[in-house]
C-alpha cells in the first residue's frame, strides 16, 4: 500500500490555523548523555476544517535535537506554516505536502500542524485516526519506561520504582562514561533483576567504545533487548562497523530522519531496527515512509518521541498501530509530566498501552488556559 492509498480522497478546507504555548514541569529530572530537562515547553498547533471541526498537534522544545524552542516553534506555526494552510482546499495528501514544502527544516513544528491536520480529518471522517491510516484500534502495545542517566544508585531506585508499578521493559540512558555506565547497568540488574533492557548511548560512544563495551555485556549475557544509536548519527560507517561486531541489536534513532535516511541505513547494513519520531519527519507521511523502507528491507521499527506531551505521543501510538513494521514503542514521556492533560487517547494498565478509540485521536481539546503559560502569544 502506498502512502497516498491511506488516506481518503475527499477534499478537505482549512479555515484557521492557530498556535498556542504551554509548560509543564516533570516529575523528575529527564537526563540523557546530551541534555537535562525539568520543564518542558511546548505548542499546541490547531487546524479549523469549515464546518467547525478542530484538531490539534503539539510540538516540544527540543533545541538540542531538532533545533527548536518553544517560540520559534510558535513562529513557523503562526507564520510560514500556518500561511500554507489557512484557506487551502485539497485532498489529505496534498494538505500534508503543503506543509512539507512551506519552510526548510522546522520538524517539530511541522508534525504539530501535520497532526492537527490528520487529527482534524479523521474527526471529521467519524473515525479513529488509526482507521484513517489504514490499520484498527485493537489490540495492545508494550510500552518501556525510561531510566534516565543519573549515577548508579539513583538509577536503581528508579529502576525499582518503575518495576513495582508493573513496567516490564526499562530503557536505560547511558553514553557518558563506559566505565560508570558498566556500574549503571549492575545497579539496575540488582535492583530489578528479571527486567528487560534497551540501552540508549545518544550517539555518546566511539565506535571503539562501542563494541568493546556491547561484546563484555553480551558475553556477561545481560538481558538486553536493542542498544540504540551507540555512536554519532553521521557515522554510518562506524554503526554498521558496530553491528557487525556485536550480537546485540542495534537500533538507528538521530540517524534516520527521512525515508532517505532509512535507505542510506539500509545500504550501508548499519542498523536492525530503525526508531521513528514524529519530530524528527515532520509529520504522518514521512513517519509512514520509513516504516514502509523498514518493511520492505525487513528490518523492524520502534516509533518513539521526544519530552513530549501526551497529544503527541498519542498520534505516535496510531502509528504504531497502523503500520505492521512498527512493533515496538517507547512512548512514556506522559508519565514524566506533572500535568495529565488532555484526557482521553490511550491508556495504559502496567506496561500495556490500549488506544481508547474515537475520533481522530480521541484525545479531549487543550484549552490555551489550561495551564499557566498557555494562551496565545
Amino acid at each position: 500500500m502506498s502512502i497516498d492509498d491511506r488516506s481518503p480522497a475527499a477534499p478537505l478546507h482549512v479555515v484557521a490555523v492557530r498556535a498556542h504555548r504551554h509548560r509543564s514541569p516533570l516529575l523528575r529530572p529527564f537526563v540523557t548523555a546530551a541534555r537535562r530537562t525539568d520543564s518542558v515547553a511546548f505548542v499546541v498547533a490547531e487546524v479549523e476544517l469549515d464546518g467547525g471541526v478542530v484538531g490539534q498537534g503539539s510540538a516540544a522544545e527540543t533545541v538540542a535535537v531538532t533545533g527548536e524552542s518553544a517560540a520559534t516553534i510558535h513562529e513557523a506555526l503562526t507564520g510560514p506554516l500556518g500561511a500554507a494552510l489557512t484557506g487551502a482546499r485539497g485532498t489529505l495528501p496534498e494538505l500534508a505536502a503543503r506543509i512539507a514544502g512551506a519552510l526548510p527544516g522546522a520538524t517539530s513544528a511541522k508534525a504539530a500542524l501535520d497532526v492537527a491536520l490528520h487529527d482534524a480529518a479523521a474527526r471529521a471522517a467519524e473515525v479513529p485516526l488509526v482507521e484513517l491510516l489504514g490499520g484498527s484500534t485493537g489490540g495492545e502495545l508494550l510500552n518501556d519506561m525510561t531510566v534516565s542517566l543519573e549515577e548508579p544508585e539513583v538509577m536503581a531506585r528508579r529502576a525499582r520504582e518503575a518495576v513495582d508499578s508493573g513496567e516490564q521493559i526499562l530503557k536505560i540512558k547511558l553514553g557518558r562514561d563506559p566505565e560508570e555506565d558498566r556500574r549503571r547497568l549492575d545497579a539496575v540488574l540488582e535492583a530489578a533483576p528479571g527486567v528487560r533492557l534497551r540501552l540508549d548511548a545518544n550517539q555518546g560512544w566511539s565506535p571503539e567504545e562501542a563494541i568493546r563495551i556491547l561484546t563484555g555485556l553480551e558475553a556477561d549475557a545481560l538481558p538486553i533487548d536493542l542498544v540504540e544509536q551507540p555512536v554519532a548519527a553521521a557515522d554510518l560507517d562506524g554503526l554498521a562497523q558496530v553491528r557487525a561486531a556485536v550480537g546485540l541489536p542495534i537500533m538507528a534513532d538521530e540517524a534516520v530522519w527521512t525515508a532517505a535516511d532509512a535507505r542510506r541505513l539500509v545500504d550501508a547494513g548499519a542498523a536492525d531496527l530503525l526508531n521513528i519520531k514524529l519530530a524528527k519527519t515532520g509529520g504522518v507521511r514521512e513517519a509512514l515512509a520509513i516504516a514502509d523502507v523498514a518493511q520492505e528491507a525487513g528490518l523492524t521499527c520502534m516509533i518513539g518521541a521526544m519530552m513530549e506531551p501526551r497529544i503527541s505521543i498519542t498520534a505516535a501510538a496510531h502509528l504504531a498501530v497502523a503500520h505492521p513494521a512498527i512493533t515496538l514503542i517507547d512512548l512514556d514521556p506522559p508519565a514524566w509530566f506533572a500535568s495529565p492533560l488532555p484526557g482521553g487517547g490511550y491508556v495504559q494498565d502496567g506496561a500495556r498501552l490500549r488506544l481508547l478509540g474515537g475520533p481522530g485521536l480521541g484525545l479531549d481539546l487543550l484549552d490555551p488556559s489550561s495551564d499557566p503559560d498557555g494562551g496565545e502569544h
